[in-house]
């Protein structure tokens, strides 16, 4: 594998693509963002909104391509919801998985796995938890998970651009570059003794928590490769917690000390 092919490659990982009229056009104008270009369906009538965005694209000088609506609908997944309009974002906190972008600069390092999470709002809440409690960060599969796109992006209030996440493939994948690593892998489990607060309060060694479907909690492969299961405490006779809550805690529990 070439350098250059390895560069192309972490590029197109950091890339997130953004549809929707008003979305594209609020990433056009934080700049903040690094804007790499605007695609529009060639039906658009420049007039009205659509004419905001090209010219908030012109002012940044973004490079804008024009598509037919099967084309557009190919770069953006979602024709139905799209109006047209898809601008490609670069994230620069985004990063591919491996053994060397899976550590920490600090002596414990603590991440969170998203494990077949299929809701887009559930993801970004998650983003949104993980980037407020300054975790090392969070690693996405790219299969089985909601895309990262516009509804993501949304439901993580932006924070989608300030959470260091690593991305890879498959579940499998992450499993075995954690494992790589030497860092324990936790599942949540209502029955496990130890909860995650006490667990996370004397962790020496660095630890992925892995946050499982909303329904079926985290797959089979990775039960198996768990090195803890942990609970969360709950009184009242409440069972479980929706796993963006459940992240939430988790986030926010390895950083107290």
């Amino acid at each position: 594998m070439t350098a250059d092919y390895q560069a192309k490659k972490q590029f197109l990982a950091s890339m997130i693509s953004v549809y929707g009229r008003k979305p594209a056009l609020e990433m056009l104008e934080d700049k903040s963002l690094s804007i790499h270009r605007l695609h529009l369906a060639d039906s658009n009538k420049p007039q009205g909104i659509i004419k905001d965005i090209i010219r908030a694209a012109e002012s940044r000088n973004v490079e804008i391509l024009y598509h037919d609506r099967k084309a557009l609908s190919r770069i953006s997944r979602n024709m139905k919801q799209d109006q047209g309009v898809v601008v490609d974002v670069h994230n620069a906190k985004m990063n591919l998985l491996s053994a060397e972008t899976l550590k920490s600069e600090c002596e414990v390092g603590h991440w969170l796995l998203l494990d077949n999470v299929t809701n887009p709002q559930n993801v970004g809440m998650i983003i949104r938890s993980a980037a407020a409690a300054g975790i090392n960060g969070l690693i996405i599969p790219r299969q089985a998970n909601a895309s990262l796109n516009a509804l993501v992006v949304k439901s993580s209030a932006g924070t989608l651009f300030k959470a260091p996440i690593l991305l890879c493939d498959t579940v499998i994948e992450a499993l075995e570059v954690i494992q790589t690593r030497g860092l324990n892998i936790a599942v949540l489990a209502g029955e496990a003794d130890d909860n995650v607060f006490n667990y996370a309060a004397k962790d020496k060694v660095g630890t992925v928590y892995v946050m499982g479907n909303e329904s079926d909690g985290v797959s089979k492969e990775t039960r198996r490769a768990a090195t803890h299961a942990l609970s969360i405490p709950m009184s009242n006779e409440v069972e479980s917690l929706n796993v963006a809550v459940a992240a939430s805690l988790v986030a926010y529990a390895t950083q107290v000390r």
